[in-house]
């Protein structure tokens, strides 16, 4: 905001605040306002992306049957993803080498080979080990025996490959986030005769939230599409069900774009969902907390009303 000069002997009550006009703002956004209607006035009006189609296959049943596959596969890669990722990063920050060993040696095996490798190496396990076995290890008697193929099927090996992978990565993230915790909260805890796990719940966690939340959604978010992968071992996601479609009628573009409809509506919702728990842990950090989109957007439309009188960036 300008403000005038007072002049000598003018009272300060009479400072009147003038606006400052953006124009450059203004002029940049409405060149990209042109450019993205341009881009939707030509894909509304080119024939051959084949609308119609889209319309057709777009709440079919194998496609809904696809996209519930599609989003119980990466809720539940998800959630042994953060559960394994968490038991990984307390292993690895403790002070046994064995378990900070083994949880260092698992983090590079499934960070440093390709996703969909490991999809594959759990698919094809029963070449390796055609009988899965539970028992005493070292020659003793088995408890119980299985056929790899009857055990491990399609589903379960995308489970497998997603759901590992993940926790190698989430490890990381938990590692760093119960890192920033400064650690003299924590000798404080234990002065005052709080358990290490009390400690952990109550005093690490919480705040170690505000740094764990972001990078998980992202990996939440990556999840959801990184489980199409698993249509290369014909598990009837919401790929592979278009997939199926259009190799029976060809129309390949109009069916890639209904599954590109649904993933783009799965991550816009994961997302909101991501926000919301974000503004949640920042309660105890922040001042004032960051508007809701609906706020933001109550904002913008004031700002234009009255001439653009928010904020400069």
């Amino acid at each position: 905001m300008a403000t005038s000069t007072p002049q000598p002997g003018e009272d300060a009550g009479d400072i009147k605040a003038v606006p400052v006009r953006h124009y450059g703002r203004w002029a940049v956004a409405a060149v990209v306002l042109v450019v993205v209607a341009s881009l939707v006035y030509s894909a509304a009006n080119n024939d051959r992306f084949k609308w119609d189609i889209f319309g057709d296959y777009l709440f079919s049943d194998r496609v809904m049957r696809g996209l519930w596959l599609t989003m119980w596969l990466s809720v539940v890669a998800t959630v042994i993803g953060v559960v394994l990722g968490t038991i990984l990063a307390v292993m690895r920050l403790s002070t046994n080498p064995v378990l900070s060993t083994i949880s260092l040696v698992y983090i590079w095996a499934f960070r440093g080979t390709p996703v969909l490798v490991q999809i594959f190496l759990w698919a094809f396990i029963g070449s390796i080990y055609p009988e899965i076995t539970f028992g005493v290890p070292f020659g003793g008697p088995d408890l119980i025996s299985s056929n790899s193929n009857d055990l491990i099927k399609p589903i379960t090996a995308a489970i497998l490959g997603l759901g590992l992978n993940f926790a190698a990565y989430q490890a990381e993230i938990v590692r760093a986030g119960l890192l920033s915790v400064d650690e003299g909260q924590v000798e404080a805890a234990k002065a005052l005769g709080m358990t290490g796990a009390n400690t952990m719940r109550r005093i690490v966690l919480p705040q170690a939230m505000r740094v764990i939340i972001p990078p998980t959604g992202n990996q939440a978010i990556d999840m959801l599409k990184t489980s199409s992968l698993v249509s290369v071992i014909a598990v009837s996601d919401l790929l592979y069900s278009v997939q199926l479609i259009y190799g029976q009628n060809y129309q390949q573009i109009p069916l890639l774009f209904v599954a590109c409809f649904w993933y783009l509506l799965l991550t816009t919702i994961f997302t909101i969902g991501q926000y919301y728990l974000e503004r949640h842990y920042a309660k105890g950090n922040l001042r004032e907390l960051p508007q809701t989109p609906v706020q933001r957007a109550r904002a913008m439309a004031a700002s234009v009303r009255f001439g653009g009188t928010g904020n400069s960036i």
